[in-house]
């Protein structure tokens, strides 16, 4: 059987898509510390949320950044989303905890993490809310919280 000149094409041309579509990803830069590092921003925006921290908190966010609320509500710039937050921290009191479940690079400078967000001790039962951050490394080379969509899980 003769091969067909479209079969043999595709054949010698995949190995270059695919090395193509490999290279577009971006993530063969990154460092081995990079998912440690990511993991250490959330940790370090968490831990000023507790400590009712601004500074701490606006550290880590981007000036651009924006948060989806589980209550739906928009918070645009890093401004409205800490004024939002401290009004959070004093309606939702409680211990705050992220349990962060997989961190994944889009590019070797953006990366996607999904967690679950626990306020705790609170007077009624515990918050538990799915959020998934969006981080970005900034010119200096430090991961930016750039987003943040908090959800109610289904009942």
């Amino acid at each position: 059987m003769k091969p067909r000149p479209l079969s043999v094409l595709s054949v010698l041309l995949l190995p270059l898509f695919t090395g193509c579509v490999h290279s577009a990803s971006g993530t063969s830069d990154l460092s081995p510390d990079s998912e440690a590092e990511v993991r250490r921003t959330l940790h370090a925006y968490v831990d000023g949320r507790q400590a009712r921290d601004l500074e701490a908190v606006e550290a880590v966010l981007s000036p651009d950044m924006d948060q989806l609320t589980s209550r739906g509500e928009w918070r645009r710039g890093r401004d409205a989303a800490t004024a939002g937050m401290k009004r959070s921290s004093t309606r939702n009191p409680g211990d705050r905890t992220l349990e962060i479940e997989t961190v994944r690079f889009l590019r070797n400078d953006v990366a996607l993490a999904d967690a679950r967000y626990v306020i705790a001790g609170t007077d009624g039962p515990d918050r538990i809310l799915w959020s998934s951050f969006t981080l970005v490394r900034d010119h200096a080379g430090s991961w930016r919280i750039t987003s943040i969509r908090n959800q109610k899980p289904a009942e």
